[in-house]
């Protein structure tokens, strides 16, 4: 039996983590001679006894792979020594709320988890976020986590992606299984693409066993980029089970060689070092050309160029707007002390 490593699955106690915490426990995510200490860490107020009986579930499933199982509130004692953590937790998203509006409601708890991950996590930590808007809140905790390398950060797309392979299986009638090369460009939110023109299924093009170029660019675009919130409308809450089945995906996917020829989507937060200082001389360009426009833009009705399109300007839309970006900017300011 290989060493146990430690995994830690923050806000295990929602609808995700019912479902993923049996799947790590079993050897689903990480095989099945693969030990591992389990660790949930609570970010939910009250959640305690949901922890504890969470618990005593994964212990009367008798895993052979569990080797051990603990529970606490306290972040440095939940990250310390972590090799993988799965962040689950964020406040949930409801009927009728946009990613976007998620933001300010989580991006203080994922400042706290980047700089406490920074301090107590094992070397070779690798950190799956997932809880929304997942790839704005990677780059928060990311950001707030110096020293731990950017390629160690990941945000969930893979959800989008077997959503894709689904629809496109079942508008081909075949397996999902032979639905391959699917790759989802852009956030996890409803601007992604799903890039069906390199799809293969049956080891050729989508488009050519589809036959319908139309349908591809609209009701099959319309129906991933919007499954989330269909989901949402049927059951009253967001994707739990097919949430938990893409995440062990996109660890196994990251932890084993990819098969020739085929590729997976994930979110990778891996960039060129960035330092604080560049944050804020990008932030203060980017604030004095904002201002700039508004300035030059809200005085009164203006008509901009975009290509060869006219774009009307309504004064009282875009100062609407403008105390919008004003007040994301300001999040964004408290965040990252820009």
């Amino acid at each position: 039996m290989k060493k146990p490593i430690k995994v830690t699955v923050t806000g295990s106690t929602g609808h995700i983590g019912y479902s993923l915490l049996f799947k790590i426990a079993n050897g689903g995510m990480f095989g099945e001679d693969q030990p591992v200490d389990l660790m949930m860490l609570g970010v939910y107020p009250g959640a305690g006894s949901m922890r504890v009986g969470l618990a005593m579930e994964l212990e009367d499933c008798a895993y052979d792979t569990l080797n051990s199982m603990r529970s606490t509130t306290d972040l440095d004692e939940g990250f310390d020594g972590a090799n993988w953590i799965i962040m689950l937790g964020c406040a949930p998203r409801k009927k009728g709320m946009e990613r976007a509006d998620l933001l300010e409601m989580n991006g203080r708890m994922f400042i706290g988890q980047g700089a406490s991950i920074a301090k107590n996590a094992a070397d070779d930590v690798r950190v799956l976020v997932v809880g929304n808007p997942c790839n704005t809140n990677a780059w928060i905790a990311m950001n707030n986590a110096a020293g731990v390398p950017t390629d160690r950060w990941f945000a969930l797309t893979r959800l989008d992606e077997n959503r894709a392979k689904a629809q496109l299986a079942k508008k081909a009638g075949v397996r999902v299984g032979d639905v391959t090369n699917m790759c989802v460009w852009g956030n996890h939110s409803n601007t992604q693409f799903p890039d069906f023109y390199n799809a293969k299924i049956c080891g050729k093009p989508a488009l050519e066993v589809i036959g319908d170029e139309q349908w591809l660019k609209d009701d099959f675009i319309k129906t991933v980029r919007n499954r989330g919130a269909a989901v949402i409308e049927e059951r009253g809450a967001s994707s739990a089970a097919s949430a938990a089945s893409a995440i062990v995906d996109t660890v196994k996917s990251i932890i084993t060689p990819t098969p020739a020829g085929d590729f997976h989507s994930v979110a990778n937060l891996d960039a060129r070092p960035q330092r604080r200082q560049k944050h804020r001389d990008s932030a203060g360009s980017a604030n004095k050309r904002f201002r700039q426009r508004a300035n030059r833009q809200i005085g009164g009705g203006t008509r901009r160029r975009s290509g060869d399109i006219q774009v009307d300007r309504n004064p009282v839309a875009l100062t609407v707007k403008a105390k919008k970006v004003a007040l994301r900017r300001e999040f964004f300011r408290l965040i990252f002390d820009l």
